[in-house]
């Protein structure tokens, strides 16, 4: 939006302009629309063979200026037969550990990589993610995060374009285009094994002291 206008301005022979940066009701209006369209785009979307078996792609949910995005890997048979992200036993767990760090859930943006579910809930392969990947760099554009807390081997892969071994590399703060990526466990693995909601809590509660902090 700001980038349309700073091009008209320089084809009229204006150079610099000196702007405020406070968001206003204005921009939370532009981003939703933004958003609306699109979540049009992803419902059309055929780059890969995922779209065959999906109810609905699920682009993501929550406050369109959030310092924070929470990033998985894909919907799930949940998410996918309701439209919305983390909605099962796993985003559940998500929402809890959230409000363990004194926050709520709708403070942040909350999507995946790929927006829409792999058949029997298999992590979707490089090739997927790489078709998938714009549109999530389109979300990142427009919500305009600080930190992007990554859940998870597979989100992580996406961004960082190699394998990534979680529970060896999860707490690292890495720096991606401007901005701080934090990797961590996915919730689903907390659910095979209870003994590590600790770390991932720990990670979340870090993503947000570093999102907020100023």
């Amino acid at each position: 939006m700001v980038d349309k206008y700073l091009r008209v301005l320089k084809e009229i022979g204006i150079d610099e302009v000196f702007m405020e940066t406070k968001k206003s009701t204005g921009d939370n209006i532009d981003k939703t629309k933004l958003l609306e369209e699109l979540n049009k785009e992803i419902q059309e979307c055929k780059k890969c063979d995922l779209y065959k078996n999906r109810k609905q792609a699920v682009l993501g949910e929550g406050n369109p200026n959030a310092k924070l995005m929470f990033v998985g890997e894909a919907p799930g048979a949940d998410e996918d037969r309701l439209g919305r992200p983390f909605v099962g036993r796993a985003g559940q767990l998500l929402t809890r550990l959230i409000e363990a760090t004194g926050h709520k859930r709708e403070e942040f943006y909350i999507a995946n990589v790929n927006k829409c579910r792999p058949p029997g809930n298999r992590t979707p392969t490089p090739w997927e993610q790489e078709a998938c990947f714009p549109f999530l760099e389109k979300q990142i554009e427009i919500i305009d995060p600080k930190v992007l807390c990554l859940l998870g081997a597979a989100a992580a892969r996406a961004f960082l374009k190699r394998p990534v071994s979680i529970t060896k590399e999860r707490g690292e703060v890495l720096n991606w285009e401007g901005r701080k990526l934090i990797l961590t466990l996915h919730p689903a693995y907390i659910l095979r094994n209870p003994s590590a909601e600790e770390l991932l809590f720990e990670d979340i509660k870090k993503a947000v002291d570093i999102a907020l902090s100023d």
